[in-house]
């Protein structure tokens, strides 16, 4: 099977996942926000508060992935506030890749510790969960999308093209989460809060 055979079969996948993720949040024509701007700031929805601490998982998971990869180490280091004590991830590493591929990292993986900052600010966050980031992890995920094991066992770390198809499917599960989420939003504060992070994720 060649890439663009896996990529549109990586496509297909995350699409059925977003309807998952749409339909568990529901839709609604209900924002509750009313027109206008209110004249004096308003606090984040108490109601908004779970809905939003979801994306944390996500957020936790691209922040350790693109920094190791890019830096060789993760939030313990970069911002060690963050993490809350949480368990350092199983697995992850320096990725080799080319010099192109590695900036861009960086700025994917400093963008994900800005967007834990703004929900650890906004909504709060929680102590970082156990992250399996190991190549082994991600050579199931693979064996799985050709419907065979692969020899020798996909490695998102060994290059610049393994480790760009392997991040490919974690932003997309982050935007359909959140274009889901969007409409159950009810203040203010959270709707900036959720667009700003859209916004990049759907970038």
């Amino acid at each position: 099977m060649s890439f663009k055979l896996l990529f549109i079969h990586f496509l297909v996948t995350y699409m059925a996942l977003s309807e998952i993720f749409l339909i568990s949040f529901s839709y609604t024509t209900n924002t509750n926000c009313p027109s206008g701007y209110p004249k004096e700031g308003v606090g984040v929805e108490k109601e908004d508060i779970d809905k939003m601490q979801f994306a944390v998982n996500l957020e936790f998971l691209e922040a350790e992935y693109f920094l190791w990869a890019s830096y060789g180490f993760g939030l313990d280091v970069v911002a060690p506030n963050l993490p809350m004590s949480g368990p350092p991830p199983i697995g992850a590493r320096k990725a080799h890749l080319d010099q192109l591929t590695n900036n861009i990292i960086v700025e994917f993986a400093n963008q994900e510790v800005g967007h834990l900052r703004s929900l650890n600010s906004t909504v709060g966050v929680f102590p970082r969960p156990l992250l399996d980031l190991s190549a082994k992890n991600f050579a199931k995920i693979f064996d799985d999308a050709f419907g065979h094991k692969l020899v020798p066992p996909f490695d998102p770390y060994r290059d610049s093209l393994s480790y760009m198809l392997s991040c490919y499917v974690i932003p997309y599960v982050g935007l359909v989460g959140y274009v889901g989420t969007n409409p159950n939003i009810n203040g203010y504060e959270t709707k900036r809060l959720l667009a700003g992070l859209l916004g990049v994720e759907s970038g």
